[in-house]
């Protein structure tokens, strides 16, 4: 991301506060506008864009909350970061009901600062990339349409609405926090928060913390009250991500607020009740862990109310063009590259792979092919060090002896054998796709075909050529 596009908006009364944030952030790289009141900081609003707000709560002529509802009114999508004092940090809590993005209170440390703003502005794009998809008709906001895409969106449509736990499951980098958001965002809870958590990211000693919030004092460092993610999700969504890294410690808590409903604050005594619709999401399976003793039997079974199970790309491969279409679009603002398409023989090498990091794996991919592409075109080149991975790593999917095996001249990989190869290879997956997706459905092509996410006429076309026709 360029440093042009990285434009902050800091709007404080007290001119050493904002001093100390544009030192803070102008090291990072972002472009700071400062505003001395709330006031100012509306009338900057609607002169030029910005990327994230950072706003103290209580400034002259207009405070932190006035600044928030210009930013709605403006660009709903527009994260707003609220600085507070330990006295207003109940206002603050009430901000982030309302959609502020997060809230920081004083004093803080600069890694705060930076760390509110890194999440702010991965929020601010993602949003932007999401809004594209919904203006071009994707409700869901995730890209897929193969057979086993569609049957989870028929899923969601069926539990969105529901106040039932959801627990999706699914390998590294399949997109489960996409899922849990469009559960969100078609329920009747939309206008209210989503409030993420990653429970992995959170050392074990903070996280019944995070998510159920402190007493000023319950410990070394806790020196004003603090609401958990459950205060701060009230009347939203929470979605644990993870969830099978919480300790068995904070397993019974979190269990006793699933069916309640309340907690308390660590170091407290009074009650906390909220109305919260919880979504997890974790990649090991829970059922193992509760076999190992890692995961307690009724947590896993009060969570487990309605499991989705997200597919790992290779099970999924319609999709990759599209996916590569929508990366492409990403990365041509962000890095400000002119390259629009993907060569066939790329596309070949890309179809072939098993993808284990799945998704995220190609994102990275199509990012670091756009770094180092020289024209308007990904073409095999630019996979070359993938392919490569390919002949070490033998993480072809199946592939008999010998499928993926390149010929070498000097520790270069011959071309037109690789594309040779790569050709020989596809052609080897679709056939197997298309035999296992047969034996599935009986035999049955409409059947087949809707698995496959191809058309019944495509399939029929495809078995004459690999002579998978009863009458062949």
């Amino acid at each position: 991301m360029s440093s042009a596009k990285r434009h902050v908006l800091v709007a404080d009364d007290e001119a050493n506060m904002r001093r100390v944030l544009e030192a803070i952030l102008r090291r990072e790289g972002y472009e700071v506008t400062p505003a001395a009141d709330g006031l100012e900081a509306i009338e900057m609003l609607r002169s030029r864009p910005f990327e994230v707000v950072v706003t103290d709560l209580r400034m002259p002529r207009a405070g932190g909350m006035e600044v928030f509802d210009a930013c709605r009114a403006l660009n709903r999508n527009l994260p707003v970061i609220i600085i507070t004092a330990h006295g207003t940090v109940e206002a603050a809590v009430e901000a982030m009901k309302k959609g502020a993005f997060d809230f920081i209170t004083k004093p803080f440390e600069a890694d705060a600062i930076r760390l509110a703003l890194e999440k702010a502005i991965r929020s601010y794009h993602a949003a932007r990339q999401e809004v594209h998809l919904e203006d071009s008709g994707n409700r869901y906001r995730i890209i897929g349409d193969s057979a086993p895409m569609r049957e989870i969106y028929d899923v969601i449509d069926r539990v969105a609405d529901s106040p039932s736990t959801v627990l999706i499951t699914g390998e590294t980098g399949t997109g489960k926090e996409l899922v849990a958001e469009a559960i969100h965002r078609l329920s009747s809870r939309r206008e209210r928060p989503f409030v993420p958590i990653n429970c992995a990211a959170i050392p074990e000693t903070l996280l019944e913390s995070e998510l159920f919030g402190h007493m000023r004092g319950a410990f070394t460092g806790a020196i004003t009250d603090k609401p958990g993610r459950f205060e701060l999700a009230d009347g939203g969504t929470l979605f644990l991500d993870e969830i099978g890294e919480v300790p068995k410690e904070i397993q019974v808590k979190l269990l006793r607020c699933l069916q309640n409903q309340e907690f308390e604050r660590v170091g407290g005594v009074k009650t906390v009740r909220v109305d919260v619709r919880l979504v997890c999401a974790t990649n090991k399976e829970l059922a193992d862990e509760v076999e190992l003793g890692n995961f307690r039997k009724d947590l896993y079974y009060r969570l487990n109310v309605v499991p989705i199970r997200l597919p790992p790309l290779r099970d999924r491969r319609p999709d990759i063009p599209l996916l590569l279409d929508y990366f492409l679009g990403k990365y041509r603002e962000r890095l400000g590259k002119g390259v629009s398409r993907v060569s066939e023989a790329a596309i070949d090498i890309l179809m072939a792979y098993d993808w284990p990091g799945n998704i995220r794996e190609l994102e990275n991919l199509v990012e670091r092919a756009m770094l180092l592409c020289r024209s308007d075109t990904i073409d095999v080149d630019e996979l070359r060090g993938l392919a490569d991975e390919w002949r070490r790593d033998s993480r072809l999917i199946g592939a008999p002896a010998g499928a993926a095996a390149d010929d070498e001249v000097g520790g270069e990989v011959d071309e037109s054998t690789l594309k040779d190869a790569i050709r020989r290879q596809t052609r080897w997956v679709e056939r197997q796709w298309i035999d296992r997706a047969l034996a599935e459905t009986g035999g049955n092509v409409t059947q087949a075909a809707r698995k496959l996410g191809i058309s019944r006429k495509s399939l029929q076309m495809k078995m004459k050529e690999y002579g998978l026709r009863k009458d062949d």
